[in-house]
């Protein structure tokens, strides 16, 4: 599974089953992006896990959230 920062989207996350991907709007609070990821990953795709704990793919794996995007998620977790 892989989330991309992209611009132009109608909502802040998406699934791209052609291309095995979230795509996140560029901008979007790191806050609701999070929750749309999991809600993504856990509702929509039966992925394994809980709120609150690593963001898995439903193969298990832990995903990986873009480089452009942890900077923003490490400043609202701080603040």
């Amino acid at each position: 599974m892989h989330i991309a920062v992209t611009d132009g989207l109608a909502s802040i996350a998406v699934w791209d089953p052609d291309e095995v991907s979230i795509r996140v709007a560029r901008g979007a609070p790191a806050r609701e992006v999070l929750r749309e990821v999991a809600d993504i990953l856990l509702i929509d795709l039966g992925a394994p896990g809980s709120r609150g704990g690593p963001l898995r793919c439903f193969c298990g794996m832990r995903v990986e959230l873009p480089h452009e995007l942890l900077p923003r998620v490490l400043t609202a977790e701080a603040g």
